[in-house]
């Protein structure tokens, strides 16, 4: 969100920037206009009374001069706020192109991740994969052998129940008269 929210900060100012420019821009214009018309009037009169403007004219000229002088001013000094803020704007709008490049990247990048996720995966996968073939062999290897081992002791547990023992004759109760004497 901190990627995003600066460009939108950035292109905010860029905006402001344009806005203030343009307000610049009108005023600069207001300004030139303005000083237009102070020669065109200041060159009228000098024109149309020059007997006159001999006795009056210096400090009327003086006060135009001034005037004129102040305006010229703050022309300049607008004309160099505008210049800076050209300078700004450019700035901006380069610093814009760059971030909408790295997020254009960052887009992409995140687009493929699940892809590149699934590939590793798959990857670590395969060896694990392989264990388990050869474990479920070894145990069916090992659970054949088992039941080998057991049928082979069933079948030695039943020859040995089944042997043939010699018979003994019984003895009886009563003693033997043989051996008395």
């Amino acid at each position: 969100m901190t990627l995003l929210s600066s460009p939108l900060r950035r292109f905010d100012r860029q905006s402001d920037a344009q806005v203030e420019l343009a307000r610049l821009q009108a005023e600069l214009q207001l300004r030139d206009q303005l000083v237009q018309q102070l020669s065109q009037e200041l060159f009228r009169l000098v024109r149309d009374q020059v007997p006159t403007a001999e006795r009056s004219a210096p400090t009327e000229l003086r006060s135009l001069q001034q005037q004129l002088q102040a305006e010229k001013h703050k022309v300049a000094d607008y004309h160099t706020r505008l210049q800076q803020r050209e300078m700004e704007l450019v700035h901006l709008q380069n610093s814009v192109t760059q971030l909408n490049s790295r997020v254009q990247l960052l887009e992409a990048a995140l687009r493929e991740m699940p892809q590149i996720y699934k590939q590793k995966f798959a990857e670590r996968m395969v060896p694990v994969k392989a264990k388990i073939l050869k474990l479920q062999q070894k145990n069916r290897n090992l659970q054949t052998e088992l039941n080998s081992v057991s049928y082979r002791l069933a079948v030695r547990d039943r020859q040995i129940a089944q042997l043939d023992l010699p018979s003994f004759p019984r003895f009886s109760a009563a003693p033997s008269t043989r051996y008395a004497s």
